[in-house]
């Protein structure tokens, strides 16, 4: 009878520890991943936020506070106007961003715009086809659409045409302008080397339309 109640504690005192570790386990919860702890957190994975995108370029005050990775290549990037977009470009500005530098277009009128962004072999004027001189050893084509034709509206003035030098910057040379043309607003953006990727999107409150040009191995 005794070595039968040894074996029936000792029983009892493995179903005890069997229990207390089944329930420290269940406590535990799942293993979930962190930041940058697996591929799904990978910072190589992360973007923008809208308070680090959704700024203009060239003043201390406009700069993100944090710069990171962003998705971009060399695909022409397209987007279509609203149905009541009727622009004009009123500036033209870039500047430096750590691992990019940004141009920004800035437009006054209604709805929101439309644009065609990519590499262009040869840069030219629409209509005549006659070439443009753009500073760099790549050229961005930034068709802009749904512009309205300049002096509709007498109190919006168009951008003057002035040729952008920036300073600072490491992919960006220069930016031509190129003004109106038959419902369409183009400028050349000059780039130190080729297949530099870019993104394109647009800002509202103002109006503007932000290319950002990837640096590139010696940015």
């Amino acid at each position: 009878m005794t070595s039968t109640r040894t074996r029936s504690g000792a029983g009892t005192l493995a179903t005890a520890l069997l229990v207390l570790g089944l329930a420290g386990c269940a406590g535990a919860g799942p293993e979930v991943d962190g930041p940058g702890s697996g591929p799904t957190g990978s910072m190589d994975d992360a973007t923008p936020s809208a308070d680090q995108t959704d700024t203009p370029a060239d003043t201390p005050s406009d700069d993100p506070t944090t710069d990171v990775p962003f998705a971009a290549d060399t695909t022409p990037d397209t987007a279509g106007p609203s149905a009541d977009a009727a622009l004009v470009v009123t500036d033209v500005r870039v500047a430096p961003h750590d691992g990019f530098d940004r141009v920004v277009l800035d437009l006054a009128g209604e709805g929101t715009p439309g644009w065609d962004v990519g590499y262009v072999d040869e840069p030219v004027d629409d209509g005549s086809g006659e070439p443009v001189d753009v500073d760099g050893d790549a050229a961005l084509r930034v068709r802009l659409s749904g512009m309205a034709m300049p002096g509709e509206d007498p109190q919006i003035t168009e951008y003057d045409g002035a040729t952008v030098d920036p300073e600072g910057t490491a992919s960006v040379e220069e930016v031509v302008y190129r003004f109106w043309f038959e419902g369409y607003t183009t400028a050349f953006v000059g780039v130190g080397e080729p297949g530099l990727p870019f993104r394109v999107f647009a800002l509202e409150d103002p109006a503007r339309v932000v290319v950002d040009v990837r640096h590139g191995a010696d940015g």
